[in-house]
C-alpha cells in the first residue's frame, strides 16, 4: 500500500513521481531487444525474468536504477532459437544465469532523461546509454501508485563477448552486432 504522501510532485512544471523507492513490477515489465537476421528481418525477443528496483532522488539527476535479469528467461518466440541464446554461442546461462544492470549517472530534463549504467552480461561490464520517458501516474485498483516509464538505446553484442555469427555467401553476416534494447516498465511505490 502507498504512503498518505503524494505520489508525485513538480519538478520544474513538471509531474514526476515523488522521491522514494519504486519496485519495478515483473508482471508489467518488458526488457526486450530487436536484432536483424540476414541483415533485414527484425527479430525480437523478451526476458520475461526481471528484478529491479528504481530510487528516485529528491533531485531527478540523483536517482538510481538497479537490475537482475534471468538469462534464462529470453523469449523470442521460437525454442529453437531460444535454446540457441542460452547455449555457450551467446548467454551461455550455465556459466552466466544472470545478467546486472547499475545505473552511475543521470541527467533529466522535463519528463526525459539519459541514464548510463553498467551492464554486466557473462560477466563482462560495459556502460550502457539509455534515453528515459517517464510517461506518467497511475493509482491501480488496489491502491498502488505506479510510475510508469519507457527506455531504449544500442549497444554492440560483441562488446560483451557475444561474436558467434555466420559469414553470407551473398555479403554480409547472419546476425546484426547492433541490438536495440527497449524497455517498459511499469514501478509500485513502496510504502
Amino acid at each position: 500500500m502507498s504512503s498518505s504522501a503524494s505520489p508525485t510532485r513538480q519538478v520544474d512544471g513538471v509531474q514526476l513521481p515523488s522521491a522514494g523507492t519504486w519496485k519495478v513490477d515483473p508482471g508489467h515489465a518488458e526488457v526486450g531487444f530487436v536484432g536483424r537476421h540476414f541483415m533485414l528481418t527484425k527479430v525480437r525477443g523478451r526476458f520475461t525474468g526481471v528484478e529491479a528496483s528504481v530510487e528516485i532522488g529528491e533531485r531527478p539527476e540523483d536517482s538510481r536504477v538497479t537490475a537482475v535479469i534471468d538469462m534464462a528467461s529470453v523469449d523470442s518466440g521460437d525454442k529453437t532459437r531460444d535454446d540457441h541464446l542460452r547455449s555457450g554461442d551467446f548467454f551461455d546461462v550455465e556459466k552466466h544465469p544472470k545478467a546486472a544492470f547499475a545505473s552511475t549517472s543521470v541527467t533529466w530534463q522535463g519528463s526525459k532523461g539519459k541514464m548510463t549504467g553498467d551492464l554486466t552480461i557473462k560477466g563482462v561490464t560495459r556502460a550502457v546509454t539509455l534515453d528515459v520517458d517517464y510517461l506518467g501516474y497511475a493509482r491501480d485498483p488496489w491502491n498502488n501508485d505506479r510510475a510508469v516509464f519507457s527506455a531504449h538505446g544500442k549497444v554492440n553484442r560483441e562488446d560483451w563477448g557475444l561474436t558467434w555469427n555466420m559469414a553470407l555467401e551473398a555479403g554480409g553476416i547472419l546476425v546484426s552486432k547492433e541490438i536495440e534494447l527497449t524497455l517498459e516498465i511499469e514501478t509500485i511505490r513502496e510504502g
